[in-house]
Protein backbone atom coordinates (compact mmCIF):
# COMPACT_ATOMS: atom_id res chain seq x y z
CA UNK A 1 0.00 0.00 0.00
CA UNK A 2 1.22 4.04 -0.31
CA UNK A 3 3.16 5.42 2.11
CA UNK A 4 2.75 8.77 2.85
CA UNK A 5 5.20 11.27 2.18
CA UNK A 6 6.65 13.48 4.99
CA UNK A 7 4.36 16.39 6.17
CA UNK A 8 7.32 19.03 4.39
CA UNK A 9 7.10 17.45 1.23
CA UNK A 10 3.36 17.78 1.00
CA UNK A 11 3.97 21.69 1.62
CA UNK A 12 6.23 22.21 -0.73
CA UNK A 13 4.20 20.45 -3.49
CA UNK A 14 1.02 22.38 -2.57
CA UNK A 15 3.65 25.38 -2.75
CA UNK A 16 5.16 24.64 -6.09
CA UNK A 17 1.48 24.00 -7.85
CA UNK A 18 0.19 27.19 -6.32
CA UNK A 19 3.75 29.20 -8.03
CA UNK A 20 2.97 26.90 -11.28
CA UNK A 21 -0.81 27.87 -11.54
CA UNK A 22 0.07 31.62 -10.78
CA UNK A 23 2.50 32.12 -13.18
CA UNK A 24 0.05 30.37 -16.11
CA UNK A 25 -2.14 32.73 -15.27
CA UNK A 26 0.45 35.91 -15.52
CA UNK A 27 0.72 36.74 -19.28
CA UNK A 28 4.09 38.63 -19.46
CA UNK A 29 6.40 39.07 -22.43
CA UNK A 30 9.03 38.69 -19.52
CA UNK A 31 8.21 34.91 -19.30
CA UNK A 32 9.79 34.72 -23.26
CA UNK A 33 13.21 32.33 -23.16
CA UNK A 34 14.39 34.66 -25.53
CA UNK A 35 16.61 38.01 -26.34
CA UNK A 36 15.96 40.58 -28.45
CA UNK A 37 18.36 41.48 -30.99
CA UNK A 38 19.09 44.34 -33.85
CA UNK A 39 20.45 44.03 -37.28
CA UNK A 40 21.74 46.70 -39.15
CA UNK A 41 20.44 46.86 -43.06
CA UNK A 42 21.16 49.80 -45.35
CA UNK A 43 21.40 52.21 -42.19
CA UNK A 44 18.15 51.33 -41.13
CA UNK A 45 17.66 49.05 -37.39
CA UNK A 46 15.46 46.23 -37.94
CA UNK A 47 14.81 43.90 -34.11
CA UNK A 48 14.25 40.44 -34.00
CA UNK A 49 13.45 37.86 -31.31
CA UNK A 50 15.99 35.30 -30.70
CA UNK A 51 15.11 32.15 -28.69
CA UNK A 52 16.14 28.25 -28.79
CA UNK A 53 13.22 25.60 -29.22
CA UNK A 54 12.98 22.69 -27.08
CA UNK A 55 15.26 20.75 -29.11
CA UNK A 56 18.12 23.30 -28.93
CA UNK A 57 17.87 25.01 -32.49
CA UNK A 58 18.44 28.68 -32.68
CA UNK A 59 15.65 30.60 -34.09
CA UNK A 60 15.10 34.55 -34.73
CA UNK A 61 11.49 35.86 -35.66
CA UNK A 62 11.13 39.33 -37.25
CA UNK A 63 9.33 41.81 -35.30
CA UNK A 64 9.47 44.86 -37.87
CA UNK A 65 11.81 48.20 -38.48
CA UNK A 66 13.01 50.03 -34.98
CA UNK A 67 9.84 52.11 -33.63
CA UNK A 68 9.29 53.79 -30.30
CA UNK A 69 6.35 50.99 -30.21
CA UNK A 70 9.39 48.45 -30.58
CA UNK A 71 11.39 49.65 -28.20
CA UNK A 72 8.75 49.97 -25.40
CA UNK A 73 8.50 46.52 -25.78
CA UNK A 74 12.19 45.77 -25.25
CA UNK A 75 12.20 48.31 -22.55
CA UNK A 76 9.36 46.35 -20.64
CA UNK A 77 10.77 42.77 -21.78
CA UNK A 78 14.40 43.98 -19.49
CA UNK A 79 12.33 45.51 -16.69
CA UNK A 80 10.15 42.37 -16.00
CA UNK A 81 13.39 39.95 -17.04
CA UNK A 82 14.51 39.96 -13.67
CA UNK A 83 11.20 39.23 -12.26
CA UNK A 84 10.98 36.06 -14.04
CA UNK A 85 14.70 34.82 -13.79
CA UNK A 86 13.99 35.23 -9.77
CA UNK A 87 10.52 32.95 -10.52
CA UNK A 88 12.05 29.99 -12.32
CA UNK A 89 14.59 29.74 -9.72
CA UNK A 90 12.01 29.60 -7.11
CA UNK A 91 10.33 26.87 -8.77
CA UNK A 92 13.10 24.73 -9.90
CA UNK A 93 14.64 25.10 -6.18
CA UNK A 94 10.52 24.12 -5.39
CA UNK A 95 10.91 20.78 -7.80
CA UNK A 96 14.25 19.65 -6.16
CA UNK A 97 12.89 19.81 -3.03
CA UNK A 98 10.10 17.71 -3.50
CA UNK A 99 11.79 15.55 -5.11
CA UNK A 100 14.44 14.75 -2.45
CA UNK A 101 11.70 14.80 0.35
CA UNK A 102 10.52 11.27 -1.78
CA UNK A 103 8.19 12.74 -4.50
CA UNK A 104 7.84 11.14 -7.75
CA UNK A 105 9.84 11.64 -10.85
CA UNK A 106 8.95 9.96 -14.16
CA UNK A 107 12.63 10.72 -16.11
CA UNK A 108 14.51 13.07 -18.58
CA UNK A 109 13.02 11.98 -21.84
CA UNK A 110 8.87 11.76 -20.89
CA UNK A 111 9.51 14.74 -18.74
CA UNK A 112 11.02 16.69 -22.08
CA UNK A 113 8.24 15.40 -24.16
CA UNK A 114 5.40 16.65 -21.46
CA UNK A 115 7.19 19.97 -20.96
CA UNK A 116 6.96 20.52 -25.04
CA UNK A 117 3.31 19.74 -25.19
CA UNK A 118 2.49 22.09 -22.07
CA UNK A 119 4.43 24.67 -23.90
CA UNK A 120 2.67 24.14 -26.83
CA UNK A 121 -0.53 24.85 -24.79
CA UNK A 122 -1.93 21.14 -25.24
CA UNK A 123 -2.42 20.36 -21.19
CA UNK A 124 -4.62 24.12 -21.24
CA UNK A 125 -6.67 23.20 -24.42
CA UNK A 126 -7.80 20.02 -22.33
CA UNK A 127 -5.19 17.18 -22.97
CA UNK A 128 -5.12 14.63 -20.14
CA UNK A 129 -2.08 12.94 -18.89
CA UNK A 130 -3.31 9.16 -18.70
CA UNK A 131 -1.67 6.18 -18.07
CA UNK A 132 1.45 4.86 -15.42
CA UNK A 133 2.91 8.48 -15.87
CA UNK A 134 -0.46 10.09 -14.66
CA UNK A 135 -0.75 7.34 -11.66
CA UNK A 136 2.89 8.82 -10.64
CA UNK A 137 1.77 12.48 -10.97
CA UNK A 138 -1.52 11.55 -8.82
CA UNK A 139 0.83 10.22 -5.92
CA UNK A 140 2.74 13.55 -5.70
CA UNK A 141 -0.94 15.38 -6.18
CA UNK A 142 -2.22 12.70 -3.05
CA UNK A 143 0.70 13.40 -1.13
CA UNK A 144 1.91 9.63 -1.05
CA UNK A 145 4.75 7.46 -2.53
CA UNK A 146 3.76 4.51 -3.91
CA UNK A 147 4.93 1.18 -3.56
CA UNK A 148 4.01 -0.60 -7.16
CA UNK A 149 6.48 -1.79 -9.05
CA UNK A 150 7.03 -1.11 -12.43
CA UNK A 151 5.81 3.05 -12.06
CA UNK A 152 8.94 3.76 -14.93
CA UNK A 153 7.74 3.66 -18.26
CA UNK A 154 8.64 5.38 -21.95
CA UNK A 155 5.11 5.06 -23.13
CA UNK A 156 3.17 8.58 -23.40
CA UNK A 157 -0.79 8.64 -22.98
CA UNK A 158 -2.74 11.53 -23.86
CA UNK A 159 -6.21 11.67 -24.11
CA UNK A 160 -8.40 14.38 -25.85
CA UNK A 161 -11.99 14.42 -26.70
CA UNK A 162 -12.38 14.62 -30.65
CA UNK A 163 -14.85 17.56 -30.49
CA UNK A 164 -13.23 19.76 -27.41
CA UNK A 165 -11.66 22.42 -29.89
CA UNK A 166 -14.73 24.38 -31.55
CA UNK A 167 -12.21 27.39 -31.85
CA UNK A 168 -9.22 27.94 -33.28
CA UNK A 169 -8.36 29.36 -30.13
CA UNK A 170 -8.30 26.11 -28.33
CA UNK A 171 -6.20 24.09 -31.03
CA UNK A 172 -2.77 23.19 -30.37
CA UNK A 173 -0.06 21.54 -32.74
CA UNK A 174 0.98 18.31 -30.85
CA UNK A 175 3.29 16.97 -33.48
CA UNK A 176 4.92 19.81 -33.79
CA UNK A 177 5.93 20.11 -30.14
CA UNK A 178 7.29 16.75 -30.88
CA UNK A 179 9.57 17.83 -34.22
CA UNK A 180 10.52 20.63 -32.26
CA UNK A 181 12.28 18.51 -29.37
CA UNK A 182 14.38 17.29 -32.22
CA UNK A 183 14.73 13.69 -30.46
CA UNK A 184 13.90 11.67 -34.28
CA UNK A 185 9.81 11.41 -33.00
CA UNK A 186 8.45 9.20 -36.56
CA UNK A 187 4.83 8.55 -36.99
CA UNK A 188 4.15 4.95 -36.08
CA UNK A 189 1.98 3.18 -39.04
CA UNK A 190 -1.46 1.68 -38.34
CA UNK A 191 -2.04 -1.78 -38.94
CA UNK A 192 -4.44 -0.08 -41.55
CA UNK A 193 -2.39 2.37 -44.11
CA UNK A 194 -5.38 4.07 -45.38
CA UNK A 195 -5.52 5.10 -40.91
CA UNK A 196 -3.85 8.17 -39.55
CA UNK A 197 -0.79 7.41 -37.24
CA UNK A 198 -2.10 7.99 -33.91
CA UNK A 199 0.85 7.12 -32.14
CA UNK A 200 4.92 8.75 -32.66
CA UNK A 201 8.04 7.24 -31.48
CA UNK A 202 11.90 7.48 -31.57
CA UNK A 203 13.29 5.02 -33.98
CA UNK A 204 15.71 2.76 -32.40
CA UNK A 205 14.38 3.97 -28.58
CA UNK A 206 11.49 2.52 -26.41
CA UNK A 207 10.08 6.27 -25.94
CA UNK A 208 6.53 6.36 -27.11
CA UNK A 209 3.56 8.80 -27.43
CA UNK A 210 0.29 7.63 -28.10
CA UNK A 211 -3.15 9.88 -28.54
CA UNK A 212 -6.25 8.39 -27.26
CA UNK A 213 -10.19 9.97 -27.36
CA UNK A 214 -12.85 8.52 -26.35
CA UNK A 215 -15.64 6.89 -28.53
CA UNK A 216 -16.18 2.66 -30.01
CA UNK A 217 -13.00 1.02 -30.37
CA UNK A 218 -12.23 1.25 -34.35
CA UNK A 219 -10.81 3.82 -36.84
CA UNK A 220 -8.56 6.22 -35.55
CA UNK A 221 -10.25 9.99 -35.27
CA UNK A 222 -9.48 13.53 -36.09
CA UNK A 223 -8.75 15.40 -32.74
CA UNK A 224 -8.36 19.21 -33.58
CA UNK A 225 -7.50 19.76 -30.06
CA UNK A 226 -4.13 18.34 -30.50
CA UNK A 227 -4.11 18.82 -34.44
CA UNK A 228 -3.39 14.81 -34.72
CA UNK A 229 -5.57 11.32 -35.23
CA UNK A 230 -5.91 9.40 -32.13
CA UNK A 231 -7.42 6.30 -31.04
CA UNK A 232 -10.96 6.17 -29.65
CA UNK A 233 -11.19 3.38 -26.63
CA UNK A 234 -14.54 2.95 -24.71
CA UNK A 235 -14.75 3.98 -21.01
CA UNK A 236 -12.19 7.07 -21.84
CA UNK A 237 -14.41 9.50 -21.65
CA UNK A 238 -15.27 8.51 -17.62
CA UNK A 239 -11.86 8.90 -16.88
CA UNK A 240 -11.12 11.93 -18.24
CA UNK A 241 -14.21 14.03 -17.39
CA UNK A 242 -13.65 16.60 -14.78
CA UNK A 243 -9.47 16.29 -14.86
CA UNK A 244 -7.56 17.54 -12.03
CA UNK A 245 -4.30 20.03 -12.64
CA UNK A 246 -1.34 18.60 -11.20
CA UNK A 247 2.39 19.27 -11.06
CA UNK A 248 5.27 18.12 -12.51
CA UNK A 249 8.83 18.33 -10.56
CA UNK A 250 10.64 17.24 -13.85
CA UNK A 251 12.35 19.54 -16.68
CA UNK A 252 12.22 22.58 -14.14
CA UNK A 253 8.55 21.94 -13.26
CA UNK A 254 5.12 22.41 -15.38
CA UNK A 255 1.59 21.76 -15.06
CA UNK A 256 -0.22 19.19 -16.72
CA UNK A 257 -3.90 17.62 -16.19
CA UNK A 258 -4.53 14.38 -15.21
CA UNK A 259 -7.59 12.65 -14.29
CA UNK A 260 -9.55 12.83 -11.27
CA UNK A 261 -7.84 9.88 -8.85
CA UNK A 262 -10.68 8.29 -7.93
CA UNK A 263 -11.95 7.90 -11.37
CA UNK A 264 -8.40 6.59 -12.42
CA UNK A 265 -8.86 4.17 -9.56
CA UNK A 266 -12.03 2.72 -10.99
CA UNK A 267 -11.24 2.82 -14.38
CA UNK A 268 -8.12 0.30 -13.70
CA UNK A 269 -10.44 -1.77 -12.14
CA UNK A 270 -12.27 -1.68 -15.13
CA UNK A 271 -9.31 -2.31 -17.81
CA UNK A 272 -7.54 -5.06 -15.85
CA UNK A 273 -10.57 -6.97 -15.91
CA UNK A 274 -11.41 -6.53 -19.97
CA UNK A 275 -7.65 -7.00 -20.94
CA UNK A 276 -7.38 -10.50 -23.01
CA UNK A 277 -5.35 -13.72 -21.17
CA UNK A 278 -1.78 -12.19 -23.37
CA UNK A 279 -2.05 -9.01 -21.21
CA UNK A 280 -2.23 -10.42 -18.02
CA UNK A 281 0.75 -8.63 -16.49
CA UNK A 282 -0.21 -5.53 -17.51
CA UNK A 283 -3.81 -6.63 -16.11
CA UNK A 284 -1.57 -7.29 -12.71
CA UNK A 285 -0.20 -3.71 -13.33
CA UNK A 286 -3.78 -2.02 -13.40
CA UNK A 287 -4.88 -4.01 -10.40
CA UNK A 288 -1.91 -3.16 -7.75
CA UNK A 289 -2.43 0.58 -8.84
CA UNK A 290 -5.76 0.02 -8.41
CA UNK A 291 -5.05 -0.86 -5.03
CA UNK A 292 -2.67 1.68 -4.12
CA UNK A 293 -5.09 4.77 -5.25
CA UNK A 294 -8.14 3.23 -3.29
CA UNK A 295 -6.32 2.74 -0.33
CA UNK A 296 -4.55 6.45 -0.54
CA UNK A 297 -8.33 7.96 -1.05
CA UNK A 298 -10.07 5.87 1.00
CA UNK A 299 -8.26 7.78 3.67
CA UNK A 300 -7.57 11.41 2.06
CA UNK A 301 -10.72 11.07 -0.65
CA UNK A 302 -13.67 8.74 0.37
CA UNK A 303 -16.22 10.95 -0.85
CA UNK A 304 -14.48 10.91 -4.34
CA UNK A 305 -14.23 7.30 -4.27
CA UNK A 306 -18.36 7.19 -3.54
CA UNK A 307 -19.07 10.15 -6.41
CA UNK A 308 -16.88 8.04 -9.00
CA UNK A 309 -18.59 4.92 -8.50
CA UNK A 310 -22.22 6.23 -8.65
CA UNK A 311 -20.73 7.80 -11.80
CA UNK A 312 -20.19 4.85 -13.25
CA UNK A 313 -23.20 3.24 -12.08
CA UNK A 314 -25.36 5.85 -13.86
CA UNK A 315 -24.09 4.86 -17.00
CA UNK A 316 -25.34 1.13 -16.53
CA UNK A 317 -22.30 0.30 -15.42
CA UNK A 318 -22.82 -1.06 -11.94
CA UNK A 319 -22.64 -4.60 -12.86
CA UNK A 320 -19.19 -4.41 -14.45
CA UNK A 321 -18.09 -2.32 -11.36
CA UNK A 322 -19.45 -4.94 -9.11
CA UNK A 323 -17.07 -7.88 -10.90
CA UNK A 324 -13.78 -5.34 -11.31
CA UNK A 325 -13.76 -5.32 -7.55
CA UNK A 326 -14.18 -9.10 -7.19
CA UNK A 327 -11.38 -8.79 -9.03
CA UNK A 328 -9.42 -6.59 -7.59
CA UNK A 329 -10.12 -8.38 -3.92
CA UNK A 330 -8.98 -12.24 -5.49
CA UNK A 331 -5.61 -10.71 -5.96
CA UNK A 332 -5.43 -7.96 -3.19
CA UNK A 333 -7.66 -8.79 -0.48
CA UNK A 334 -5.82 -6.18 1.72
CA UNK A 335 -8.16 -3.83 -0.04
CA UNK A 336 -10.96 -4.74 1.02
CA UNK A 337 -12.05 -1.94 3.31
CA UNK A 338 -10.97 0.57 1.12
CA UNK A 339 -12.90 -0.97 -1.71
CA UNK A 340 -16.29 -0.80 0.32
CA UNK A 341 -15.58 2.92 -0.15
CA UNK A 342 -17.02 2.00 -3.90
CA UNK A 343 -20.47 0.56 -2.33
CA UNK A 344 -19.80 -2.88 -3.62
Amino acid sequence: MSLPLPAQTQTLYAELLDRLAAESARRSIGKAPGTFTKKIVSGEAYLYFQFSEPGGRQRQVYLGRKSPALERLVARFKDERPEREKEVADIERLCAQVSAGGGWAMGAGPARVLKSFSDAGVFDAGTVLVGTHAFGVIGNLLGVRWTSANLRTHDVDLAAVSLLAASEGARTDAPGALERLSMGFLPVPGLDHRHPSTSFKVRGEALRVDFLTPGTEGAPVRVPSLGTAAQPLSGMDYLIENPERAAVTDAGGFLVLVPAPARMAVHKLLVAQQRPAYEQTKSAKDLSQAAELLDALAGLRPGDLRLAAAALRKKGMGARLERAVKNLLARHPEAAAAAKRLGT
